[in-house]
Protein backbone atom coordinates (compact mmCIF):
# COMPACT_ATOMS: atom_id res chain seq x y z
CA UNK A 1 0.00 0.00 0.00
CA UNK A 2 1.26 3.93 -1.01
CA UNK A 3 -0.36 6.69 0.78
CA UNK A 4 0.19 10.25 -0.71
CA UNK A 5 0.44 13.37 1.48
CA UNK A 6 -0.57 16.43 -0.50
CA UNK A 7 -0.25 19.88 1.16
CA UNK A 8 -1.61 22.51 -0.94
CA UNK A 9 -0.70 26.13 0.52
CA UNK A 10 -3.42 28.18 -0.55
CA UNK A 11 -3.15 31.66 -1.98
CA UNK A 12 -4.51 34.92 -0.22
CA UNK A 13 -8.24 34.92 -0.32
CA UNK A 14 -8.86 31.61 -2.46
CA UNK A 15 -9.13 29.09 0.21
CA UNK A 16 -13.04 28.85 0.14
CA UNK A 17 -12.40 28.71 -3.88
CA UNK A 18 -10.32 25.76 -3.63
CA UNK A 19 -12.82 24.23 -0.47
CA UNK A 20 -15.74 24.60 -3.17
CA UNK A 21 -13.56 23.17 -5.83
CA UNK A 22 -13.26 19.98 -4.21
CA UNK A 23 -16.78 19.39 -2.29
CA UNK A 24 -18.24 20.39 -5.61
CA UNK A 25 -15.99 18.85 -8.57
CA UNK A 26 -12.37 16.85 -7.48
CA UNK A 27 -13.71 14.42 -5.01
CA UNK A 28 -16.47 12.99 -7.44
CA UNK A 29 -13.20 12.89 -10.31
CA UNK A 30 -11.42 11.01 -7.85
CA UNK A 31 -13.85 8.70 -7.32
CA UNK A 32 -14.70 8.20 -11.19
CA UNK A 33 -10.62 7.39 -11.44
CA UNK A 34 -10.95 5.53 -8.17
CA UNK A 35 -8.59 7.42 -6.22
CA UNK A 36 -9.24 6.59 -2.88
CA UNK A 37 -9.52 9.69 -0.48
CA UNK A 38 -8.27 8.58 3.13
CA UNK A 39 -9.21 11.53 4.78
CA UNK A 40 -9.03 15.67 4.33
CA UNK A 41 -8.20 18.29 6.86
CA UNK A 42 -8.00 22.00 7.21
CA UNK A 43 -5.26 23.27 9.76
CA UNK A 44 -7.26 25.21 12.68
CA UNK A 45 -4.53 26.10 14.71
CA UNK A 46 -1.38 27.89 13.35
CA UNK A 47 -1.20 28.57 9.42
CA UNK A 48 -4.93 28.95 7.91
CA UNK A 49 -3.38 28.92 4.17
CA UNK A 50 -3.39 25.47 3.81
CA UNK A 51 -4.93 21.89 3.19
CA UNK A 52 -4.31 18.55 3.69
CA UNK A 53 -5.16 15.13 2.28
CA UNK A 54 -4.05 11.83 2.23
CA UNK A 55 -4.83 9.23 -0.80
CA UNK A 56 -4.16 5.59 -1.28
CA UNK A 57 -3.07 3.12 -4.02
CA UNK A 58 -2.18 0.01 -4.50
CA UNK A 59 1.93 0.54 -5.38
CA UNK A 60 3.68 3.84 -7.09
CA UNK A 61 2.64 2.24 -10.44
CA UNK A 62 -1.40 2.48 -9.83
CA UNK A 63 -0.91 6.08 -8.49
CA UNK A 64 0.74 7.22 -11.98
CA UNK A 65 -2.25 5.54 -13.52
CA UNK A 66 -4.69 6.81 -11.95
CA UNK A 67 -2.69 10.29 -11.92
CA UNK A 68 -2.65 10.31 -15.70
CA UNK A 69 -5.59 9.92 -15.73
CA UNK A 70 -7.01 12.56 -13.32
CA UNK A 71 -5.34 15.22 -14.90
CA UNK A 72 -6.67 13.63 -18.26
CA UNK A 73 -9.94 14.25 -17.34
CA UNK A 74 -12.21 16.77 -19.65
CA UNK A 75 -14.55 17.69 -16.30
CA UNK A 76 -11.14 18.01 -14.42
CA UNK A 77 -9.98 20.32 -16.61
CA UNK A 78 -12.81 22.58 -17.74
CA UNK A 79 -13.67 23.04 -13.27
CA UNK A 80 -9.80 23.86 -13.17
CA UNK A 81 -9.63 26.62 -16.03
CA UNK A 82 -12.90 27.69 -14.46
CA UNK A 83 -11.74 28.46 -11.10
CA UNK A 84 -8.76 29.40 -12.21
CA UNK A 85 -9.99 32.18 -14.76
CA UNK A 86 -9.13 34.83 -12.63
CA UNK A 87 -5.51 33.25 -11.96
CA UNK A 88 -3.82 30.51 -9.89
CA UNK A 89 -5.35 29.75 -6.46
CA UNK A 90 -2.56 27.30 -5.06
CA UNK A 91 0.57 28.64 -4.48
CA UNK A 92 2.52 25.21 -4.07
CA UNK A 93 1.76 21.64 -3.10
CA UNK A 94 4.11 19.49 -0.75
CA UNK A 95 3.61 16.05 -1.58
CA UNK A 96 4.97 12.73 0.07
CA UNK A 97 4.69 9.37 -0.11
CA UNK A 98 4.41 6.89 2.46
CA UNK A 99 4.13 3.68 3.87
CA UNK A 100 2.91 1.96 7.19
CA UNK A 101 5.62 0.93 9.02
CA UNK A 102 5.18 -2.59 10.18
CA UNK A 103 3.85 -1.27 13.74
CA UNK A 104 1.35 1.08 12.11
CA UNK A 105 -2.39 0.13 13.14
CA UNK A 106 -2.90 0.30 9.24
CA UNK A 107 -0.51 -2.33 8.23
Amino acid sequence: MLYELRIYEILPGMLDVILSRFANHTISIFKRHDIELVGFWQEVVGRNDRIVYITRFADAADRESKWAAFQGDAEWQRVRAETEANGPIVARVINSFLKPSDFSPMS
